[in-house]
């Protein structure tokens, strides 16, 4: 019951008083302007001549929708404490076209247009709520409105029917002060309820849509977990130089001196056996480098473009190399795209008969394209069990892509697209 008495003094309540009244303006224009933009916008695109017009209207509503759906969540997280994650922009890639599609088809813009038309009602009824307050602190000055103006006071009611009695006496004031005493201890309860009905609404329309929140949310995991495994293999790179191929070199020179201290005519087995052991050991130092190698390439450390050209150096076919990253990847996709480089340039050499190869790294709009293409006989494609349907479950697992064009008699291009950050 206290808490019931004392919830009109409270911080909570003023909040939420302000947030109802604030909140009616872009509330009462945003329907206003978005509904006609929509209608507009609808209309004209009916037409033939005006469609460009309609298509204009239809995003500028939508975008306008989305910019108070934005304001809408800054009033609830500075005023009501209710963080609302935002949507996210749409995914608006390639030409005009493509832009104005990914904005039509926008589903939170969408969302922010039934807010627009459900808020109405409640903002009308959250400024009725408000109301409350006001009469109520009307009421409770009554008797100093009687002391000043004693044929002029009455008892204001919040009620949208019936009268309000004049009042004729001092008593009748202190009796309107204890009525309003009533409605202001009501009032923060109405505020309260038109409050919890719009924060249903702006988690249930303004935030993102579960099945995209929970794509991102597995998208930020499976990003994590290959920065992980980057780094892990980045570990497992260091130790492998820095320790045990280290040991085996020292192994490898220690059998070197041990071999020539032994006499042929004195000991001829055990100068085989030594022999045996040394070449056993350079053979595990080889195919220790080549593992190492192939977790992290060392040329990497200089980032994708030396990469690039120091593997196009090593090649038997003449390879021309462009690179243009304004900014470097993560570690995870640039050991991706150099796998992918040097997987399709392998091929290009084992395969194609080609006599030239070109490479193109490039990168823009958060996506690095890679493209080698040969001039060789062609033919090549996508088979279960081969080289390239090995890399397209390799690029998959960042959501990457891999397109072959490889025609009978060539030439033969494949393209890699990467997300720029896994």
């Amino acid at each position: 019951m206290r808490d019931v008495l004392r919830a009109c003094l409270t911080r909570r309540a003023w909040a939420e008083a302000a947030y109802c009244l604030l909140s009616c303006v872009p509330a009462l224009a945003g329907f206003l302007l978005v509904v006609v933009a929509l209608a507009l916008g609808t209309a004209f695109t009916l037409t033939l001549v005006g469609a460009v017009l309609g298509v204009l209207f239809l995003v500028g509503g939508l975008a306008l929708a989305r910019g108070l759906g934005a304001l809408q969540r800054r009033l609830a997280n500075g005023l009501l404490d209710d963080r609302v994650a935002d949507p996210g922009a749409p995914g608006a890639v390639g030409g005009l076209f493509d832009r104005t599609e990914a904005r039509l088809r926008d589903g939170a813009a969408w969302r922010a247009v039934a807010y627009a038309v459900v808020r109405l009602p409640v903002a009308m009824l959250a400024l009725y709520a408000v109301s409350w307050w006001v009469v109520g602190a009307v009421n409770v000055v009554a008797p100093v409105r009687w002391a000043f103006t004693p044929d002029d006071v009455s008892l204001v009611t919040p009620l949208p029917f019936g009268g309000s009695p004049r009042l004729h006496s001092l008593w009748g004031a202190l009796g309107t002060t204890v009525v309003g005493c009533a409605i202001v201890v009501v009032a923060p309860w109405l505020t309260r309820a038109c409050v919890r009905a719009d924060r249903r609404l702006v988690r249930a329309l303004l935030g993102p849509d579960r099945l995209a929140e929970r794509v991102r949310d597995l998208e930020e995991t499976r990003a994590l977990a290959v920065d992980d495994a980057n780094a892990r293999l980045r570990r497992l790179e260091r130790d492998l130089h820095d320790g045990a191929q280290v040991r085996l070199v020292a192994l490898a020179m220690s059998l070197d001196m041990v071999r020539e201290q032994l006499d042929d005519r004195d000991r001829p087995e055990l100068r085989r056996l030594v022999e045996t052991a040394r070449d056993s050991a350079a053979e595990a130092l080889t195919e220790l480098r080549d593992l190492s190698r192939g977790l992290h390439p060392p040329a990497l450390d200089g980032g994708l473009a030396d990469a690039l050209t120091t593997l196009a150096a090593r090649s038997s076919l003449p390879v021309d190399v462009t690179v243009d990253i304004p900014r470097r990847p993560t570690p995870a996709i640039e050991s991706l795209a150099y796998y992918c480089a040097a997987e399709l340039l392998a091929n290009a050499i084992k395969h194609s008969g080609a006599g030239r190869v070109r490479v193109e790294l490039a990168a823009g709009e958060g996506v690095l394209r890679l493209r080698v293409a040969d001039d060789g006989r062609g033919g090549a494609g996508i088979v279960d069990g081969g080289g390239l349907a090995g890399l397209v479950q390799r690029v998959r697992t960042v959501d990457g892509e891999l397109a072959v064009s490889s025609p009978r008699g060539g030439p033969t291009a494949v393209t890699v697209r990467l997300p720029v950050h896994a």
